[in-house]
């Protein structure tokens, strides 16, 4: 395959990127290629991708709208480079999460619900009219009262009731209901209950009537009271009620006790009654979307109907595609907002795979996160057949499976920060290998089972977990040890951790979960940092340590501390532009006055977390900036947005907070995210330290690394969704090679190649 083709316009040429930590990068990168990037977190993969190319191509196209569309439009600023030719319209695949619409599913945000309606419209019995009325977004399909959302306010009965007190011990929790008070009286003489047994032992029928009796009349005390049940009462008074509830106390009870259920009269299936009632061999469009996709696939090869046969191919064809990037275990009517980035972003690749748009750029962010080994080939495949199509495919990647398939490397570092930016090599990957750069040499490096094993000090028990696809699992994961949890994506493995143990409550979940935070959140004020800089530079300068808040006095009044300008864009992302004002330092002029160690508090938060460690003379922030240099953020700023980190780097600064706490129960949760070859191994030093300390660490994880150096492996399956669900091994990681499980083959197969 010639990669070097003599036509110029077969390249993407770059020339002095210097976007973020980018120094001057010069780089060709061919066309209708894949093209992977590689190096360590932070070198600059992303400024490179996204942050220059990805958002010079986005850029372009706006500015081919009309002036009118344009002023809707925020203006884009030009990526720092000089010259960025022979681009091509760039669709980006990442791992944001897909918004919390609850209107989203994944049959919507596939396109297979639509073909679904299109089917159900045209051959369904009774039929409910056109594709619209099968449609839970529009007024005509949406089942009239839950207004198609599939769910109804509900009460949590656990948070309103003590299920082991009578109600003369005082069983009711909510305000006002205090055994004797004027409610309880009314509520218990109107329902007739026996007010000396424990909720426990009610009979159901006492329940219902204490719960959701009707409103009626009682006799009390020679006065005729209305009375209704417990939760009819509540829901009357303050949920469906639409009035403001002006106690802040009640106002949090009902917050507390508020949850969500399926709708009582569509079951969550959230259509109206014509939808629900039109079948195709017996099934509703409901029943379709409510099974796995893998399932589906055979559902639909049993109809019959000539006519439908191109709409049935073309949909099983947007299964099939499912099933092959490893989400068979999902189902259609899943809310969008509840998958995995990984989840995500491989349901965002669905709608591309079909798509008769060819010569573009595909932009992927690690494709193959929360991927088992056994689904990585698979997701090759796919990024082969976009390729295939005449597409340019850009992937940012750490894993050697994929870097492998790539046409062409570009390697960025040599390290992270201040000490990346730099282009350590572009060409093919047995150049890669051949070349001094640090991806080159930790290419193949494998990490040999633990030679000496930990014994474990204990064990936590889990007896009949059966959220989602458990199967009534018992286990015992072993404590003082590091335990790797591990199966196929959609195998159980998650879900078995996080329903049992991650909810005790001596456990620190370190995830890659969102942060919340204001906009002026920063690694700093987030990790606690920021407190005794703020001391330090108010004693420095004989002023109030307030001044250098971004949230108080000194912040600049334009932006309010932000340091931007944020344009909310209802239909788009939106974008943020420097303050015209203080340019992005976030302080007025005077706060800029003061330093400390000669910098100002905005060229401190300039800082990367390395140099903070070196220049900063802030004995109290030390440990703080050790444990964030040691996790590998060393090239984070003090003061970059929490919003701007990745999945993994939210995780590893969790981390950083949690250790030397003490020993506790730790469970991490895909940790390898985002991690270099080599960083993967710092990691590891990194668990073996909190091991060492005395606390047991949980790794949910599919990286082979980590599981050979585990002291003791769980693995689920023996598939994904209803295949799932089982412990199926349970050892040491030699034990594992050993035992013929999908994971235990790849781990045999890895530390193989390490010998």
């Amino acid at each position: 395959m010639n990669l070097h083709p003599a036509d110029t316009h077969d390249m993407i040429r770059v020339r002095q990127a210097r976007e973020n930590n980018l120094k001057g990068i010069d780089v060709d990168i061919p066309k209708r290629r894949i093209t992977a990037f590689t190096g360590v977190s932070g070198s600059g993969k992303s400024s490179l991708v996204f942050g220059t190319i990805a958002a010079e191509s986005q850029r372009l196209i706006n500015e081919t709208y009309t002036s009118f569309v344009q002023t809707f439009m925020p203006s884009m600023p030009r990526p720092d480079v000089e010259v960025l030719e022979n681009l091509s319209a760039a669709i980006v695949v990442d791992q944001e999460r897909m918004g919390s619409n609850s209107r989203s599913t994944v049959g919507t945000a596939t396109d297979a619900y639509s073909l679904l309606r299109v089917l159900y419209s045209r051959y369904s019995t009774p039929s409910a009219g056109g594709a619209g009325a099968y449609s839970f977004n529009l007024g005509q399909g949406a089942c009239p009262v839950c207004e198609g959302f599939g769910t109804e306010a509900s009460i949590d009965l656990d948070e309103l009731l003590d299920w082991d007190k009578t109600l003369n011990e005082g069983a009711i929790k909510a305000p006002n209901f205090a055994p004797g008070a004027w409610l309880w009286q009314t509520l218990t003489a109107g329902t007739q209950v026996d007010l000396d047994v424990k909720l426990k032992d009610f009979s159901k029928e006492m329940l219902d009537r204490l719960l959701y009796a009707e409103d009626g009349k009682v006799k009390l005390n020679g006065a005729n009271m209305s009375y209704s049940g417990l939760i009819t009462r509540i829901k009357n008074n303050y949920i469906l009620s639409g009035r403001e509830i002006k106690q802040a106390h009640i106002r949090e009870w009902i917050e507390r006790i508020s949850t969500t259920a399926p709708c009582s009269v569509c079951e969550g299936s959230r259509l109206g009654e014509k939808a629900r009632a039109s079948k195709i061999n017996g099934l509703g469009i409901a029943d379709m979307t409510a099974m796995q996709v893998s399932e589906l696939t055979g559902e639909l090869s049993k109809i019959q109907i000539d006519d439908a046969a191109p709409l049935i191919t073309n949909l099983s064809a947007v299964l099939s595609s499912m099933v092959e990037l490893g989400l068979g275990y999902l189902s259609l009517d899943r809310p969008a907002g509840t998958l995995s980035g990984g989840e995500a972003q491989r349901v965002k690749m669905i709608r591309h795979l079909g798509s008769a748009l060819s010569d573009v750029t595909y932009v992927f962010d690690e494709p193959t996160v929360g991927l088992h080994p056994h689904d990585i080939q698979r997701m090759n495949g796919l990024l082969a057949n976009l390729r295939d199509k005449g597409n340019t495919v850009l992937v940012v990647e750490h894993k050697p499976e994929v870097i492998r398939i790539a046409d062409h490397v570009v390697d960025l570092g040599p390290g992270a920060g201040t000490h990346g930016g730099t282009l350590c090599y572009s060409g093919d990957v047995s150049g890669l290998l051949e070349s001094d750069s640090l991806t080159g040499r930790h290419f193949s490096t494998r990490v040999p089972l633990k030679s000496t094993l930990r014994t474990p000090t204990g064990a936590l028990e889990i007896r009949g977990a059966s959220t989602h696809n458990l199967k009534n699992v018992d286990v015992d994961i072993p404590t003082g040890v590091l335990c790797a949890v591990t199966g196929v994506a959609g195998s159980g493995k998650s879900t078995l951790i996080h329903s049992t143990i991650s909810k005790r409550e001596d456990v620190a979940v370190v995830d890659q979960s969102a942060i919340r935070g204001s906009r002026r959140s920063n690694p700093a004020t987030y990790t606690g940092i920021m407190d005794p800089i703020r001391a330090a530079f108010a004693k420095a300068n004989s002023v109030k340590p307030a001044l250098f808040s971004s949230n108080s006095e000194g912040a600049c009044p334009n932006c309010k501390g932000v340091g931007f300008t944020y344009t909310d864009l209802v239909s788009m992302a939106g974008v943020a532009l420097p303050c015209e004002v203080c340019e992005g330092t976030r302080f007025t002029a005077e706060v800029l006055n003061y330093t400390l160690d000669g910098l100002n508090i905005s060229e401190v938060l300039d800082l990367s977390m390395e140099q903070a460690l070196e220049q900063l003379k802030v004995p109290k922030a030390k440990a703080m900036l050790t444990r964030l240099n040691q996790v590998g953020l060393g090239y984070l700023k003090l003061g970059q947005r929490l919003s701007t980190l990745s999945g993994g780097e939210r995780q590893r600064i969790k981390l950083a907070i949690n250790l030397g706490k003490g020993s506790g129960t730790y469970v991490l949760d895909e940790p390898t995210t985002g991690l270099h070859m080599a960083d993967v191994q710092n990691l590891l030093g990194l668990l073996d330290e909190m091991v060492d300390e005395g606390n047991t660490v949980i790794v949910i994880e599919h990286h082979l690394a980590v599981v050979a150096h585990a002291d003791w492996v769980i693995d689920l399956g023996p598939g994904a969704g209803h295949d799932g669900g089982q412990v199926i091994f349970e050892g040491t990681p030699e034990a594992l090679c050993a035992s013929g499980t999908l994971t235990g083959t790849h781990l045999k197969e890895y530390v193989g190649d390490s010998n």
